[in-house]
């Protein structure tokens, strides 16, 4: 999918107020950041944010946080709040760097639709590879939960696996979720478009 750029991209996350501008300063107090004790969420991969806006509007006794490395991506997703949304803060920085922002805090990380790096040569950038799930130890308060959804068969094969061999216990797994009650599931932007192509959507939710 071609991205195009825009302009204005950095006025839009400069102005709102669900953004945050540095927040490594925040490591270790983002319940202070939101005013209460609600566990955290975290989605790593925001895109446009249509999950993690629709997470914090319907769940407002939870925080939620959103996590997008392209600034052209979350800009187009800020624009969609319409209002301040006190549950919600949004993040333009790298996954990679996550340690630097928080310090045991977080409580579920969704990982939706993520690049499933298909070369072997490219496996750690794979947001369930080994590598990563010692980033989200670190980053994790209490019991770990991942809740993923792809629309690549392959690579979520080798999540379940990656998962499994790092400890996790799948706790609900879905070889079709379209087929499914769907009460609790946001779509995202690339869900619609991959169910309107017939798709088939994988879902997993792991503990450890």
């Amino acid at each position: 999918m071609r991205l195009r750029n825009m302009k204005n991209k950095k006025e839009i996350l400069e102005s709102s107020k669900n953004v945050i501008k540095d927040p490594s300063n925040l490591k270790g107090s983002w319940n202070k950041e939101f005013g209460n004790d609600n566990d955290i969420h975290l989605e790593i991969g925001t895109g446009r944010c249509n999950f993690i806006i629709g997470k914090a509007l319907r769940y407002k006794d939870i925080n939620f946080v959103g996590i997008e490395r392209i600034d052209t991506v979350i800009a187009q997703g800020v624009k969609k709040i319409n209002e301040y949304i006190p549950n919600l803060r949004l993040i333009n920085y790298d996954a990679n760097l996550l340690c630097d922002l928080f310090d045991k805090e977080i409580s579920t990380i969704y990982l939706n639709f993520s690049d499933p790096w298909p070369k072997d040569r490219h496996a750690k950038r794979r947001l369930t590879n080994k590598r990563f799930l010692d980033i989200y130890k670190n980053i994790f308060k209490g019991t770990n939960k991942i809740v993923m959804k792809t629309d690549n068969k392959d690579f979520f094969d080798y999540s379940l696996s990656e998962l499994k061999d790092y400890g996790y216990t799948i706790k609900k797994i879905s070889l079709d979720l379209q087929k499914e009650e769907k009460n609790d599931n946001i779509i995202t932007e690339y869900e619609e478009k991959f169910m309107g192509n017939g798709c088939k959507i994988y879902m997993l939710i792991a503990e450890k």
